[in-house]
């Protein structure tokens, strides 16, 4: 929620530099700028990088594919979406983000999912819906409803490939994808011939791509680490009633009965997640794995002379066979099967 906090807020704050900043340029900036930021945390910290597990090259695959997804085919989609449809249809359309990246976490990654969560998604997303109606939509062209339906499965790939890394440093993950994503567009809107905007306008775009970029795909990727693909969607539901808030708080935004039936429709989701309870007796299969972890009943290992116990620390490790029963999410240790 933190994450979705950080990118709705994000939204209206673009909106306002729109007139000064092209479309494209302002989404290879702020990708780029996301970038940047991370990366010079990464220097200033390094001993807090070198705790977590760096990626390795089994990792590329699926990052690569995943910078693809949601760095270079999902902007140029949205952006001939845009171009062709109107405002209104546009809004609703991009709420289909969530429930494809629900879907493909349920159906081809195999995430378990049972009767509450399904409900509680399905309640957030009418809750967006509902904030995102403005009437009887007007779909135009249907190629460019089509490019934006397009552009949303593109992100929702995105966010399930980037499962695959989420043990991994999480900075790391959100620096290259954002140094890749907007070198990428960048490079397309100054080959447009698209001008610079002034330094005051750069220097606003910095400041929301590393907050509403950076800092929110960090959380994202921990959130995706620690509760799955589905959940962490389910939650990220919530930026464009959290963008909305802001529009109304700090910009004189008119509140409207979509807004207040969004909030008790988003309201009930969360609270159907949040109250989940999932527990059986499940098997842990023996694995080899690195990430960064604490000792708990998950993580019961000797450690080598190098390694430094009694704090949050990463290293190789394996688990051995268990079978117990406790609470809960798909996490890393997790990703078992269920019965019907």
């Amino acid at each position: 929620m933190g994450a979705a906090a950080l990118f709705g807020a994000s939204i209206p704050l673009t909106k306002q530099l729109l007139p000064s900043v092209t479309p494209v340029l302002m989404a290879g900036l702020l990708y780029f700028s996301s970038g940047l930021g991370l990366a010079c945390y990464r220097l200033v910290r390094r001993d807090a990088a070198k705790a977590e597990t760096r990626l390795i090259r089994g990792d590329l695959p699926w990052l690569t594919a995943a910078v693809l997804f949601g760095g270079v085919i999902g902007p140029l989609l949205l952006t001939v979406g845009l171009s062709r449809t109107p405002a209104a249809s546009a809004s609703l359309l991009l709420n289909l983000e969530g429930v494809f990246t629900v879907l493909l976490a349920w159906f081809v990654f195999k995430e378990n999912f049972d009767r509450r969560i399904a409900c509680g998604m399905l309640l957030i997303t009418s809750g967006a819906l509902a904030l995102s109606w403005l009437g009887e939509p007007e779909l135009g062209v249907p190629w460019g409803a089509l490019a934006i339906m397009g552009a949303c499965l593109a992100w929702a790939a995105d966010n399930n490939l980037t499962r695959e890394v989420s043990a991994a440093d999480p900075v790391q993950i959100a620096m290259l994808k954002g140094l890749c994503a907007g070198a990428v567009n960048m490079g397309l809107a100054l080959a447009q011939g698209v001008p610079l905007p002034s330094i005051r306008s750069l220097a606003a775009v910095a400041a929301i791509g590393i907050l509403g970029f950076g800092v929110s795909l960090v959380l994202f990727v921990l959130a995706l680490r620690h509760l799955g693909t589905a959940r962490t969607g389910a939650y990220f539901s919530l930026a464009p009633f959290l963008g909305a808030a802001v529009s109304i708080v700090f910009f004189e935004t008119r509140l409207t009965v979509g807004f207040l039936l969004a909030a008790l429709l988003m309201a009930a989701g969360v609270w159907l997640h949040l109250t989940e309870r999932h527990e059986h007796a499940h098997v842990h299969e023996s694995v080899e794995h690195q990430h960064l972890h604490v000792h708990d009943e998950h993580h019961q290992h000797e450690h080598g002379s190098n390694d430094t116990p009694g704090q949050a620390h990463s290293h190789p490790h394996r688990h051995a066979p268990l079978t117990h029963s406790h609470q809960h999410y798909p996490d890393l240790h997790h990703r078992h099967k269920h019965s019907e």
